[in-house]
């Protein structure tokens, strides 16, 4: 909760399963495409949350599997569970605030006596939550009945059904919505309430985030009728709360835009490096842009270009150096020529580039010190490596990239080319690292 000095400018707190996620989409693009938006633009300035039923070990699966950006809070289990940052330090005081008339032993005495319960693997049972699978046609009859029971064993309880199949059974104070309220408390307490939060969800268990005064909500196009009905029943007047016509990240995207909270064109929705300029121009959209462009020259997706090679050299550092994660130091030259020669190598092989924790420092009046995690996927095989970057403006290089281009003699005209570079920065040094275990085992088209 510390990584902003000041309040967030916004506050994304968003389901996972068929929210964020969506596991028909087997290329992830509505994930990248939120990806791209979020280190581009929000990422400096704002907090990602995810709220999901899942615990943290199966949570750490999806993130395997899928290409998650690192948020900055986890509301984890159904909201029994709080972690802060990559290193998912747990919130001891919101456990033990969960104490209060709980007793996990009688809980599992009470449900013992209902056979059509069938427990939840072993890593989905957590401290203060229980968790089963049961038809639709017997839950609201065992929810009943179960309440009765727990109740007059003196316990304060809570039973979540959603997803048509799964009952989880909570402390009275847990769900995903009070999770939510807590960190709010602290947020104020802090003097750093976020200044818009919008909350996204999908399903039943996702009903008490949208019930929190004064947040956006977005209930995704793919939300499940238990979700719309609750709704109707409870906040179908409320104008904060819309239900987007698209799929999950997109949905979210969508309501981005819908309620002017921020940026809402994915830098990976504009194809034209030449006009990808952004909404908001800065040092983390330069890297994003860089990076989408990198991933649809190797994808053959971006034309065969000549003038995309010039502008690449004039985007980078003639003088500069690239430091592989190999620890080998090449030249920004020899780095443009092996990736002149990679055009197209992976075309077909389901390819992708995205960027996770995105920061970005000014060090000089117009430098600036960018890190961040590169992540790459090629077919089944998934690479990262953190990146340290120094971009400069180009209005501080001018007279050195036009001294450069002159002396080179393989520009010319130069008018014609220098007219076509994006105004930006140039990319002075770049140096990378592999995360313990994610290098390839060949490593020789690995460039930037």
């Amino acid at each position: 909760m510390d990584r902003l000095s000041g309040s967030a400018s916004l506050m994304i707190v968003s389901d996972l399963d068929f929210t964020m996620v969506d596991h028909l989409d087997q290329e992830n693009l509505s994930l990248l495409r939120f990806n791209a938006l979020w280190e581009a633009y929000y990422r400096q300035n704002s907090l990602l949350v995810f709220s999901t039923g899942r615990s943290p070990t199966i949570y750490k699966q999806l993130k395997n599997e899928k290409p998650l950006l690192t948020p900055d809070i986890a509301i984890m289990s159904v909201g029994t569970e709080i972690m802060y940052g990559e290193s998912m330090i747990r919130d001891d005081d919101w456990e033990k605030y969960l104490n209060h008339k709980w007793n996990k032993e009688i809980v599992l005495e009470e449900t013992a006596k209902f056979p059509d319960l069938t427990p939840q693997a072993e890593t989905e049972q957590r401290p203060h939550k229980v968790s089963f699978f049961v038809e639709t046609i017997k839950a609201l009859e065992i929810i009943k009945t179960l309440r009765e029971l727990l109740e007059n064993r003196g316990l304060d309880v809570k039973v979540i059904y959603s997803n048509a199949k799964a009952l989880d059974i909570l402390p009275k104070r847990a769900d995903k919505g009070q999770a939510l309220s807590y960190l709010l408390k602290k947020f104020i307490a802090n003097g750093k309430v976020p200044i818009s939060t919008l909350v996204c969800g999908d399903s039943g268990n996702d009903a008490e985030l949208f019930s929190i005064p004064e947040v956006y909500g977005v209930m995704v196009s793919n939300a499940q009728e238990e979700l719309l009905q609750w709704h109707a029943g409870n906040a179908k007047n409320n104008s904060k709360i819309i239900h987007a016509t698209e799929r999950c990240a997109s949905g979210i995207i969508q309501a981005i835009g819908s309620f002017r909270l921020g940026p809402n064109v994915s830098p990976r929705d504009i194809k034209d490096i030449q006009t990808c300029k952004g909404e908001i121009f800065g040092p983390t959209h330069e890297v994003v842009k860089f990076y989408l462009f990198y991933e649809r020259w190797r994808n053959a997706e971006v034309e065969k270009s000549i003038e995309y090679m010039k502008i690449l050299r004039l985007v980078l550092f003639p003088l500069g150096t690239f430091v592989h994660p190999s620890g080998v130091e090449q030249s920004v030259e020899h780095c443009i020529e092996a990736m002149t020669r990679l055009y197209g190598d992976k075309q077909g092989k389901q390819y992708r580039v995205w960027l996770d924790q995105v920061s970005a420092a000014q060090v000089g009046s117009d430098t600036w010190l960018v890190k961040f995690y590169k992540w790459e996927l090629s077919g089944a095989e998934r690479h990262c490596c953190l990146t340290t970057a120094l971009l400069s403006s180009k209005v501080y290089l001018e007279t050195i990239l036009f001294i450069f281009v002159v002396i080179s003699l393989l520009y010319l005209p130069l008018n014609g080319v220098m007219a076509k570079v994006p105004d930006g920065f140039t990319w002075m040094h770049m140096h990378q690292t592999w995360l313990d275990g994610s290098a390839p085992e060949k490593q020789t088209t690995w460039l930037f």
